[in-house]
């Protein structure tokens, strides 16, 4: 499974404490009591595959526990972000055209209103490596990004739950780590060949400005928008 990438050092610079679940390394579900907020990464797994990876359903139930019982803060990005979808009633299948590559992505109207796109600039440089897309929101949420490819690229879920397709969170090894696993290389060479992982950390490397100043932002506003909803729950 991924990990936060360049969040991780802002995180720590703010002074909040991250608490690490590896599903898919056999470790358990968070307590959610002990937790103000959860950030759900990406990772190769198809978010139907229950079968193969069992701990997927559980999963998708702590998702609905905490965002629609608690309306706990919630951040998704890739599969985090069709586990959202998923868990609060939407659907997601295979893309009919896989996204791999730097990419745009466009705000929809309500994009430029809501304030986790707020101060971003659009269309939004990205890193796009997906094969899944959200084919039906949940009841209630509001598609704040698309492509040409992909309708659902982010979207809010009430006041508290945001998520992405797309990745910004993007560091100078994360290419080659994501490399290292055997779907995301399959598909990477499928789109560039046999010199993808060199090709897209060069394309990666000359977007990296735009990727941190887009992941700051939204980081910022994820922040002033959770805070701000959770101050109105006391």
């Amino acid at each position: 499974m991924e990990h936060p990438g360049v969040f991780r050092s802002w995180l720590k610079e703010d002074g909040h404490q991250c608490f690490t679940v590896e599903l898919d390394e056999g470790e358990s579900l968070p307590d959610l009591d002990d937790f103000d907020a959860l950030w759900v990464l990406g990772g190769p797994m198809d978010v139907w595959e229950e079968d193969k990876y069992p701990w997927l359903q559980d999963e998708k139930e702590m998702i609905n526990e905490a965002v629609a019982r608690r309306g706990l803060s919630y951040f998704g990005l890739c599969l985090g972000h069709q586990l959202l979808a998923e868990a609060l009633g939407g659907q997601c299948r295979k893309a009919a055209v896989p996204e791999v590559g730097v990419m745009s992505v466009r705000q929809t109207e309500a994009g430029h209103k809501s304030a986790f796109l707020d101060g971003i600039e659009d269309p939004i440089t990205c890193l796009q490596w997906h094969g899944t897309e959200v084919s039906r929101v949940p009841n209630g949420a509001v598609v704040l990004a698309s492509s040409d490819d992909c309708a659902v690229q982010a979207m809010n879920w009430g006041q508290t739950a945001f998520s992405a397709q797309f990745h910004v969170e993007i560091e100078a090894d994360t290419i080659r780590n994501w490399a290292s696993i055997p779907e995301y290389s399959e598909s990477l060479k499928a789109a560039f060949g046999e010199n993808s992982v060199s090709q897209i950390e060069q394309v990666c490397s000359q977007s990296m400005c735009q990727f941190n100043e887009v992941a700051r932002q939204m980081y910022v506003n994820w922040f002033r928008t959770t805070s701000l909803s959770m101050r109105e729950r006391l």
